[in-house]
């Protein structure tokens, strides 16, 4: 991997406001639901269909994200994705049914996986460890964001149509601006002059598709990637229907307590980052993991709404570093020559596990009780701390 000596402070606030621009829509969605399906006069569980239309564009645009980079270069696959993600966050607010909003998610999910593969890829070679920690935390932000926008829309008692005008007139300004240094993501693309530390990581990969899909690594992995990231959604996702509907708090102060789940996650990669270089990754990663377990169980209990608040910022805190670590270890568990095409998968993984999963416990919620949330998160956290063990014992 590259050592980027000075990054561009301009690239460094795009990337970081790309990143943020990605959760936001996701914030959204957790608080306005409610609002949307009375507005659509349809069950909970059919949030579903946004949420597998979204991963359907998101895996498609994962896939070929790298004939994107190489024909359209990366200024102009975040510019052109990013206006395209304006445009579906468009038509969410102006959408007169639950069909039509499908049908955008499936766009906005086109927009976000280009989003996120590309930079991913690039800020791999040419921002290094920490502006990747830092990068993914601006996810956090986001979303953390994301609910406190539709909270004051809905607490303003206008439609929650209007939080997403708000977002996709933000993400029509980024795109602009990414329009408008097209030529600076570029000469950053260029290869550096060599240097002290780590070699680069070679541009093309003689490897075959199939001998990297052969490595049990590649799919402990991925699988890895999509257990967490459908803690991560599923939790922001349905928090807000819990602390409502389940523990009797208001929406406002159930919208203030979702912005500070993803307010944690932000909060946790920002501090751990630092740590992370202290401890090493495994050591960090492990405490993670079982801090994940503790914030399930604490949102599982029949306790008090502040017991299961509680959960929530430490679930937050604690899953923080989860993704971004495991990004960067990407390498040494499959080798430098399987590292690009392996991040691929493991996104697309984790897009999979973000839709599907979520959609599984808000069908289990819809036919049992909101309550089932907690016990569904305390499954999946002890399956992540177990797969972690069993494929960090593999070479």
């Amino acid at each position: 991997m590259s050592s980027p000596a000075s990054p561009r402070p301009a690239l460094l606030l795009l990337a970081y406001l790309a990143f943020v621009s990605l959760g936001l829509p996701d914030g959204l969605l957790g608080v306005g639901w409610p609002s949307m399906r009375a507005d659509f006069e349809v069950p909970t569980e059919a949030v579903g269909l946004m949420l597998t239309a979204g991963t359907t564009g998101y895996l498609t645009a994962s896939v070929l994200a790298g004939f994107s980079l190489a024909r359209l270069g990366v200024g102009r696959l975040l510019a052109g994705s990013t206006l395209l993600a304006s445009l579906a966050l468009t038509g969410y607010a102006s959408s007169p049914g639950l069909a039509v909003t499908t049908g955008c998610a499936l766009l906005l999910g086109l927009g976000s996986g280009a989003i996120d593969s590309g930079l991913n890829a690039y800020a791999a070679n040419a921002f290094g460890p920490r502006h990747m920690n830092w990068m993914h935390a601006f996810f956090g932000l986001g979303v953390a964001i994301g609910p406190l926008i539709m909270t004051a829309v809905l607490s303003a008692g206008i439609s929650w149509r209007w939080g997403y005008g708000i977002v996709a007139a933000a993400q029509l300004a980024l795109g602009t601006a990414f329009a408008l240094t097209v030529r600076a993501w570029a000469d950053r693309a260029a290869p550096p002059p060599p240097a002290a530390g780590p070699a680069p990581l070679p541009t093309t990969d003689p490897v075959r598709v199939r001998d990297t899909l052969r490595l049990p690594a590649v799919w402990l992995g991925s699988l890895a990637f999509a257990v967490y990231v459908a803690i991560e959604i599923a939790a922001g996702l349905w928090a807000f229907l819990l602390l409502t509907e389940g523990r009797g708090l208001a929406a406002g102060v159930a919208g203030v307590c979702v912005s500070g789940y993803w307010g944690s996650l932000f909060l946790g990669r920002v501090v751990q980052g630092f740590v992370a270089e202290r401890l090493g990754t495994g050591r960090v990663l492990r405490a993670s993991l079982l801090g994940m377990v503790a914030g399930a169980v604490l949102i599982a209990l029949p306790a008090p709404a502040w017991v299961a608040v509680a959960g929530l910022l430490v679930l937050g805190f604690a899953a923080a570093p989860v993704f971004p670590l495991l990004t960067l270890g990407t390498a040494e568990r499959v080798g430098a020559a399987h590292a690009d095409r392996t991040i691929g998968v493991q996104i697309a993984a984790a897009g999979l596990g973000g839709a599907l999963v979520p959609s599984g416990i808000g069908a289990l919620v819809a036919y049992t009780s909101v309550e089932a949330l907690g016990p569904a998160l305390v499954v999946l956290a002890a399956a992540l701390t177990t797969l972690h063990a069993v494929a960090s014992r593999r070479p």
